[in-house]
């Protein structure tokens, strides 16, 4: 009766043990990330997304890390082009927690919207395991190229968002 105990107790332990291996990942290389991301166009030309922006396929990013102390490059990667809906994707073997690392616009496919937001012409990514955040998908912040021209129906969209002070960005025949 002991050994049989013994026996299902060590088997129970075994399951659990492979269980959480299996949830936690401890089996992946914690030195391999994948870094998600979208490109838009920015309709209204107020460097955030609205009801009305519109993806961007075929803008081109890129990610590039740089050491904090004396600013060298320790990371680069190549030239990434978005999908269809404006998705990319950069995959990156390595830890860089002494780096800096910035995925930034590099070009936009149209004419009409290839002005990069200020705000937004880089997106910051953590890449190491040893900072507390967990797993291997990293998403960067969305990163917007600005319209020439702000479309008509900004004015409606950004009123109804609860923004009343729209002279500087619209200019004065909008509002």
């Amino acid at each position: 009766m002991a050994k049989a105990s013994l026996i299902i107790l060590v088997s129970l332990a075994i399951c659990i043990s492979s269980s959480l291996s299996l949830v936690y990942g401890a089996a992946s290389d914690p030195n391999k990330f994948t870094v998600l991301g979208h490109v838009y166009c920015d309709t209204c030309r107020v460097e955030f997304e609205t009801s009305i922006s519109e993806p961007l396929p075929g803008a081109v990013v890129k990610l590039e890390c740089k050491n904090r102390t004396d600013e060298k490059i320790t990371f680069q990667s190549p030239e990434i082009t978005t999908d269809n809906i404006g998705d990319y994707k950069i995959e990156v073997t390595g830890d860089y927690e002494d780096s800096d690392c910035d995925v930034t616009l590099v070009k936009s496919p149209r004419a009409d919207c290839n002005d990069p937001t200020e705000a937004w012409r880089k997106a910051r990514v953590v890449l190491t395991a040893l900072d507390g955040v967990t797993g291997q998908i990293r998403f960067a912040n969305n990163l917007g190229f600005k319209k020439k021209d702000a479309l008509p129906g900004c004015k409606k969209v950004l009123t109804d968002m609860g923004y009343f002070e729209l002279k500087d960005e619209l200019g004065s025949e909008f509002v």
